[in-house]
């Protein structure tokens, strides 16, 4: 699937995706860790908001910015998290200047994308932020591609792509980030799903 059909597929797939993922799962709590340690003032863009109820709604007092490449998730983000500005773009050009964010948020949201890209994202990740700004994100345990037909049973087919885990800490650490912690966790659709996080350096 390309880019295009990826986009068209999570335009139909927002709110069931949505009704599959629990907002308060022990993923989410990663993101309640997160924001205890920003700084009262800080700036969070959550890349792949979705829905935006396990992330963007979990920023109360920051600065919160989602990013979703669907019309359809976007709008259900803006509709659940009011409080938090959403616009709908790509995360291989996000939709912000540079050094703008104190950190990034990633949930289930790279591994749509080729994972050719996938360093291109990362340096994007690294432009939009400032130094010392954080990085947490879901990875792939392992390398691999493919099409998963009638995803969720919605009839909807998705893209995953990955170069697993060990590449996945590498090109974060080649586009200038050092990783805190890697760790695994159990995730609503019936796996248990890596998670890194990382400080630019």
């Amino acid at each position: 699937m390309n880019r295009r059909q990826v986009k068209q597929a999570w335009e139909h797939l927002a709110e069931p995706y949505a009704r599959n993922r629990d907002p308060d799962g022990p993923d989410a709590e990663l993101v309640d860790d997160l924001v205890a340690d920003l700084p009262s003032d800080a700036t969070v863009l959550d890349v792949g908001c979705g829905d935006g109820k396990r992330t963007l709604a979990r920023m109360d007092g920051l600065t919160a910015i989602g990013v979703d490449v669907a019309r359809t998730q976007a709008t259900l983000a803006d509709d659940n998290v009011p409080d938090a500005r959403v616009v709908q773009g790509d995360m291989l050009s996000l939709p912000l200047a540079a050094d703008t964010v104190d950190a990034i948020t990633a949930y289930h949201a790279v591994f749509h994308v080729d994972r050719d890209a996938h360093p291109d994202i990362y340096e994007e990740f690294a432009r939009v932020l400032r130094p010392g700004g954080k990085v947490l994100m879901t990875v792939g345990s392992s390398a691999y591609q493919t099409v998963r037909r009638d995803w969720l049973s919605t009839g909807e087919s998705m893209y995953f792509s990955t170069p697993g885990k060990r590449t996945t800490v590498r090109q974060l650490e080649s586009a200038g980030f050092d990783i805190e912690w890697q760790r695994r966790v159990d995730d609503p659709l019936g796996s248990t799903v890596p998670f890194v996080r990382a400080e630019l350096a």
